[in-house]
């Protein structure tokens, strides 16, 4: 599943790309991604509104559009956006067409979109196994959504301080600090790569109780948040399976992982041999020397 780095690549690309563009038609061969509305009105509602701009909270995507409406959707597990136009090959130059991947040909929405001056384009959302979700609301609305409330504080917020973190490890010191990262009612945007690549950074095994954390522990961990996820954004995220950005191409920092399915390689810091155990019914990756 896309995680934050992966989401905040596509949000970024959406914004140089699309905005100031208008909807004008939507296609689908499976409806049941759509929530809470049939095709037909889906299609009604969303015709000839302008988009104004897109943002995240975690991994979640918002397309504020005109008429106070958003379209939000979920990634899932093998979700991404492709944007088909000319105009981004020639400002972003590209040696191969990544849209001919295989992983980028499970297409089944695109909306048709269009300004006064310049040829239509299409935003195209290809899904292997057809998990991801589309959501059409009033704008006001979004954030009472069920699954939008209970999300904690995306972890790249200005609001997510040290002071913010501590307070949300306070209440788990019986947890495991693996398992806390991830819960993304307690904060959002760390899925199943980067917990393991935050604690490796930091220096913290993934199985230790929160309570048994000393002050300078919480504080590597808080910091390492910051220094792998940034790092990940620059690298346009890592294309651990299908995602791709919006013109199809994979990510980078796959390339650079330290511990993230590396089980049995060597450490690139210590040449330990790396290890791999089940926390939270997901594998997490360690470094049995530089992880204390």
């Amino acid at each position: 599943m896309p995680e934050l780095p992966e989401v905040q690549t596509i949000i970024s690309d959406l914004n140089k790309k699309i905005v100031g563009y208008k909807i004008v038609d939507f296609w689908s061969d499976w409806p049941r991604a759509i929530k809470n509305k049939s095709l037909a009105n889906f299609q009604k509602e969303i015709r000839n509104r302008k988009i104004l701009n897109i943002r995240r909270i975690g991994k979640n995507i918002f397309i504020d559009l005109s008429g106070k409406k958003t379209l939000y959707i979920h990634l899932k597990m093998t979700g991404h956006l492709l944007v088909k136009t000319a105009i981004a090959k020639k400002q972003e130059p590209i040696t191969k067409n990544y849209f001919e991947d295989k992983v980028n040909s499970y297409i089944h929405h695109i909306w048709t979109l269009r300004t006064t001056n310049q040829k239509p384009i299409t935003l195209e959302f290809s899904d292997m196994r057809k998990f991801a979700k589309i959501v059409l609301d009033d704008t006001k609305k979004i954030n009472s959504l069920p699954e939008i409330r209970k999300l904690g504080m995306d972890v790249m917020d200005k609001k997510f301080t040290l002071k913010k973190f501590e307070e949300i490890l306070d209440k788990s010191k019986s947890r495991a600090i693996g398992l806390v990262l991830m819960e993304q009612a307690l904060m959002s945007g760390i899925g199943n790569i980067y917990r393991s690549e935050i604690l490796y950074t930091a220096g913290v095994l993934p199985q230790r109780k929160i309570g048994l954390l000393s002050k300078s522990e919480r504080i590597k961990i808080y910091r390492a948040i910051f220094i792998v996820l940034k790092k990940a954004i620059r690298l346009r995220g890592t294309s651990d399976s299908d995602y791709r950005d919006t013109a199809g191409a994979p990510g980078n920092f796959q390339k650079i992982l330290g511990v993230y399915r590396r089980a049995g390689k060597h450490c690139r810091k210590c040449d330990t041999i790396l290890k791999k155990i089940i926390l939270g019914q997901r594998s997490a990756f360690y470094c049995p020397k530089c992880q204390k």
